[in-house]
């Protein structure tokens, strides 16, 4: 029986939420993949390596190798926590509705390529598998305490997933793997996340706590079943408005993984489009004009507000922590009005000592735009289909979370039953006004890369972009390209190139040699 047998598959009368979907996602192969979502996978794998590259250039990337050794390590489950840790130290990683899911979706089957004879069509298949069931957990719970990269469960599903897709396991293994990870699920505290760099264990602890829950599950040990849905499970605990059903719903028709968005720079995602206007009006400004900015002044949405207010009491120039620096407006926006964009390398001393990027950050001002925030709202992602799929509750959520009774009024109509249409719409807009008197306005309704019809046609054209700019070499980006057609040893040879290939403008970590054959120590 194959995945696409069982699109509308309900599972045994009385099973659990975690045995429908396991029952579903050990069972889904490459043949049942349509081709638009093999295609945003293989965008996937290919962005996923190039956030690596890019934090291993850097100095937080630096020191968790030190840390924990190399992500080519021959441990695979030293090698997944490692991946986990690097791809989430810039928030340059990609996104889809619901969660940052690529930690585990896509960091595992790599991690895990060599010890499973993984060849392109497997590792493809394991990717979307995991996206899947990480995404579908993680928009059950999507109204409630935890946002984005806090989310910690998002990590423990996927990794499960991933793993045991990869290795064939039974849909038995798979809810046992579950019920123990779940067991004791992370709670992230915002004031680590936003004001020290524990924030780079966000994804990779949960990310080992599944890998260990899978060997304990292959090893006997039995989990709740009914960890999801129980009244004392993690749905009760970790949302204020469960949706069950968005567990289970469309399996097979309703693809979560076309609902990614790709990240194009390493900024918070609630601030991208008004980074995307800076990069605008960069090209309108001299750098006499620049220094003669009197004002500027960012129109935004509620979240991008709130996520902005979160972050302001950890900024404090060069000695900020990169989560507080990627969720400032001011310090991104001041950045690409400087540069024209925001790179890696604006997370790291001397950009984050730079007076001129600072005193234009304090000229940058906040207003709410009503607008905006219902553009948000119609939206799939970040909220809209989770208050979709609540219908009433998410609506008084809603108003309960924002302080505005009118705030969902905008948000009609049933789930949807397929994501072909998905989009993520969290515009901005900027104006700027010089000390002259001239105004300068720019205005981005929705981001570069995010989930949309923009995004639909061009996703593999930015994730090529993406890995050129880490200093990928074009041999190995065509050799991304053609992923489903490699067998398991050219898969291996590829990532191994992918992540040991020079890295532009930086020396290689200490210890980080070519091919990582020899050289390194092992993981213990």
């Amino acid at each position: 029986m194959t995945a696409a047998d069982t699109a509308d598959h309900r599972g045994e009368p009385g099973a659990s939420l975690t045995r429908h979907l396991a029952e579903w996602a050990a069972t889904l192969r490459h043949p049942d993949l349509p081709e638009r979502i093999e295609a945003y996978a293989t965008s996937a794998v290919m962005s996923h390596l190039a956030v690596l590259r890019a934090s291993l250039g850097h100095p937080l990337g630096r020191k968790l190798v030190r840390a924990f050794g190399s992500p080519l390590s021959h441990d695979p489950c030293r090698a997944a926590q490692v991946m986990a840790a690097l791809s989430s130290c810039l928030y340059y990683e990609d996104s889809m509705y619901a969660g940052h899911v690529t930690h585990a979706s896509v960091g595992v089957p790599l991690a895990f390529r060599r010890y499973q004879r993984l060849d392109g069509k497997a590792l493809l298949t394991a990717v979307v598998a995991a996206n899947e069931c990480a995404a579908r957990v993680t928009a059950a719970g999507a109204l409630g305490p935890l946002r984005g990269q806090g989310t910690s469960y998002t990590q423990l599903v996927g990794a499960v997933a991933a793993r045991l897709h990869g290795a064939g396991a039974s849909a038995g293994l798979w809810t046992d793997a579950w019920g123990l990870a779940l067991a004791m699920p992370p709670w992230p505290l915002r004031r680590a996340l936003l004001g020290s760099e524990a924030k780079v264990l966000s994804a990779a602890v949960p990310v080992r706590t599944a890998l260990d829950a899978c060997d304990a599950a292959a090893a006997g040990l039995r989990g709740a079943e009914d960890i999801l849905e129980h009244p004392g499970g993690l749905l009760a605990k970790f949302s204020h408005v469960p949706s069950p059903e968005a567990v289970t719903a469309g399996l097979g028709t309703r693809w979560h993984t076309e609902t990614l968005t790709f990240k194009t720079r390493p900024a918070g995602a609630y601030v991208d489009a008004a980074v995307d206007c800076a990069a605008q009006l960069h090209a309108r400004l001299s750098r006499e004009d620049i220094r003669a900015i009197a004002e500027i002044v960012v129109s935004a949405p509620r979240l991008t507000i709130a996520m902005d207010q979160q972050g302001s009491p950890y900024v404090d120039r060069e000695r900020s922590a990169i989560m507080a620096l990627n969720v400032s407006v001011a310090y991104n926006v001041a950045t690409a009005l400087t540069t024209g964009t925001v790179t890696p390398s604006d997370l790291a001393e001397p950009a984050t000592a730079d007076p001129v990027r600072w005193s234009l950050a304090d000229r940058v001002r906040l207003e709410y735009d009503a607008g905006l925030s219902r553009d948000v709202l119609r939206a799939t992602a970040p909220l809209g289909e989770a208050l979709r799929q609540a219908g009433a509750r998410g609506r008084q959520w809603l108003a309960d979370f924002t302080g505005e009774n009118t705030a969902a009024a905008g948000v009609t109509g049933p789930p949807s039953t397929t994501f072909r249409e998905a989009d993520k719409a969290v515009g901005a807009r900027l104006r700027v006004t010089l000390c002259d008197g001239r105004v300068l306005d720019a205005s981005c309704g929705r981001p570069k890369g995010a989930a949309g019809p923009e995004t639909r046609r061009t996703h593999r054209e930015l994730v090529r972009d993406k890995l050129a700019s880490s200093g990928t070499s074009g041999e190995v980006i065509d050799g991304l390209d053609r992923l489903a057609s490699l067998d398991a040893r050219q898969v291996d040879a590829l990532v191994n190139r992918a992540l040991s290939e020079p890295l532009p403008a930086t020396e290689p970590p200490p210890g980080f040699g070519p091919l990582l054959e020899s050289g390194l120590p092992r993981s213990s």
